[in-house]
């Protein structure tokens, strides 16, 4: 029996984002893939409720609060006295002090602040880059979520053996998204909103730079001279360095057609998808994705960017702008808006392209990396 520590403090967190759900999909199925390894999840007080791990016979909750650099401190301290045989740390960071015998897994989702650093707070860029250089140095076997990242990983560290990294794509659950609402619930739900089925845009993700919503604000209002009927939503709370995306809705002549209902619950998320005529995604980098697997699962027809992982996860399930180009992603909007059998098709194949992400094959293929 191996003993396995996992830094699951992300869980703790009241944001929900895709590297969380990340790492609660993978304990939820850890403990039975392996029911004869013995699994410490460290964590620094309460878990959100909504990302609550599962109880089981080989879990065991270490919580450990630390007012100050806890993964440095505290959680490097307790490595050190309890000398688990592997430590996984699934987000791209690591103690800089570990014990020299236990084998170190590590998962890293991005390098977008290397990509794109005038998208980042200047005051964070030091920490993201501290992170994630210790953790390439210090880990043992990387795991890149998709095969971009991994080419970003071998650019930026060219030292780095491609033998320490292995590609392990996200999964998805279609089961919650995948649910069809009734048509009165879905109606009763988006007038609260102001909307109405099929009369909108959906974008889902936090308001920050990356997400390129400056120019999706800038798309949408040449589209409307074509589509006056449309509407945008964009389904997220600000996040870093939004100010922009607030002043460029507030200025736009179409800012009542614009929608932002800051963080919705997953069940209003889901009724935002299902109502969607259209899914825009311009991102001007992603890691992975996963909004995009959500739209498939929604039957939503999809409009996202041909940059990074995203033609990788997308496959022949989207129709593909320069998310650079504003005239391009409005031409592009458009067309989808207007082409029922583009719709249709891009819907087909996007149910196509979700069978290749499981999170039974994630977690199999992450533990598989671990315990090698």
């Amino acid at each position: 029996m191996k003993n396995i520590a996992i830094q699951a403090s992300d869980l703790d967190h009241a944001r929900i984002d895709g590297t969380r759900v990340y790492l609660l999909e993978l304990l939820k199925r850890f403990g039975a893939l392996a029911p004869n390894q013995a699994f410490t999840l460290y964590h620094k007080g309460s878990w959100n409720p909504l990302l609550t791990p599962p109880k089981r016979e080989n879990y065991h909750e270490q919580s450990i609060s630390f007012p100050y650099a806890w993964m440095q401190t505290r959680f490097s301290y307790e490595l050190f006295l309890r000398r688990p045989d592997k430590l996984f740390l699934p987000i791209q960071a690591a103690p800089v002090i570990l014990p020299r015998d236990t084998e170190i897994t590590a998962t890293i989702h991005d390098l977008a602040f290397r990509r794109y650093p005038e998208t980042f707070p200047r005051k964070d860029l030091w920490k993201l880059n501290f992170m994630l250089e210790t953790a390439v140095k210090r880990a043992d076997k990387l795991i890149a979520v998709s095969e971009s990242t991994k080419r970003d990983l071998l650019e930026f560290f060219p030292e780095l053996p491609e033998s320490r990294v292995t590609v392990v794509h996200h999964g998805f659950d279609d089961n919650f998204f995948g649910t069809r609402i009734s048509q009165p619930e879905l109606v009763s739900v988006l007038t609260t909103y102001n909307l109405q089925p099929t009369t909108y845009m959906l974008y889902v993700g936090a308001l920050q730079p990356r997400k390129n919503l400056v120019r999706l604000i800038q798309a949408f209002e040449i589209m409307k001279r074509s589509v006056p009927e449309a509407k945008l939503v964009l389904a997220g709370e600000e996040a870093w360095l939004a100010q922009e995306i607030i002043r460029t809705w507030e200025v736009t002549p179409s800012r009542d057609d614009i929608v932002l209902p800051g963080r919705v619950s997953f069940e209003t998320l889901r009724i935002l998808y299902q109502g969607a005529r259209v899914f825009a995604f311009p991102s001007l980098y992603e890691g992975f994705g996963l909004p995009l697997l959500e739209a498939f699962a929604s039957g939503v027809p999809v409009l996202t960017g041909n940059n990074s992982s995203l033609p990788e996860v997308a496959g022949a399930g989207a129709l593909y702008c320069d998310a650079r180009d504003v005239s391009d992603m409005a031409e592009k909007l458009e067309r989808l808006w207007g082409d029922e059998a583009l719709r249709q098709e891009l819907v087909k194949q996007g149910n196509e392209q979700l069978k290749k992400f499981s999170w039974d094959t994630c977690a199999k293929e992450t533990l598989d990396v671990i315990l090698s």
